[in-house]
């Protein structure tokens, strides 16, 4: 259920990857040979960025398993457990709010974070022959700086193990897909109404999201202290 809840927030997010990334899959624009080869030519980019989620789910399962694991007992591993998940709530809580106008500030500071570096990278790509190109274009175009992303690495941190955290990133891209894949059509057809509505229900899947990987921290110790 609760990877259900990730593709849907995923999903959700597609309005705010629409503003975010919609641009740069246009600018990936179509294959000269026909509708066929266009389809595989972005389905290959967007494998390339679920695949870049995929990895950095997996970078951040491991560092938060070094985290929850230092200590030879099992008090330290709950601890550190608890710890992260409390850390990770409060990141989610904060992405989330800010998709709901709050925290502007951090918003510029997170999306500017060496995103101009990435960028020209990208623009090189796009012009680039060969079948590699809108793979290695989707790859970089994973490591953009986005508080989407950067509140589920923190999801899939708090999981404590490799193989959750890759398929939290990997839910989460799978729900962005759609959108992704059909951004030029979307693009034309949504509304800014409607994709501010959008955003605002990424923000309340966060908010959701957040609020549950923060209890999961926090109740054990209530209960403790009740005790």
């Amino acid at each position: 259920m609760e990877f259900l809840l990730i593709a849907l927030a995923g999903f959700a997010g597609s309005f705010h990857c629409l503003g975010m990334c919609g641009g740069l899959a246009c600018a990936l624009g179509g294959d000269p040979r026909g509708r066929r080869a266009t389809v595989l030519r972005h389905l290959t980019y967007n494998t390339g960025r679920v695949t870049t989620y995929v990895f950095l789910g997996a970078l951040a399962g491991a560092l938060g398993g070094a985290i929850i694991h230092h200590g030879p007992s099992a008090e330290p591993l709950v601890a550190g457990q608890r710890i992260l998940s409390i850390a990770a709530g409060t990141l989610m809580l904060i992405m989330g709010a800010q998709f709901f106008g709050y925290f502007r500030a951090l918003h510029r500071a997170t999306v500017g974070l060496g995103g101009k570096g990435l960028v020209v990278s990208l623009r090189s790509l796009v012009a680039a022959p060969g079948p590699g190109a809108p793979l290695a274009f989707g790859v970089v175009n994973g490591f953009l700086p986005c508080p989407l992303v950067y509140a589920f690495l923190a999801k899939a941190a708090a999981t404590g193990a490799v193989a959750p955290a890759a398929l939290t990133m990997l839910c989460f891209g799978l729900g962005t897909l759609p959108a992704m894949l059909f951004t030029g059509g979307i693009g034309r057809l949504l509304a800014p109404l409607w994709r501010r509505r959008g955003v605002r229900l990424a923000g309340g899947f966060l908010l959701a999201l957040g609020t549950l990987t923060l209890l999961r921290g926090l109740l054990p110790w209530t209960l403790h202290s009740m005790h």
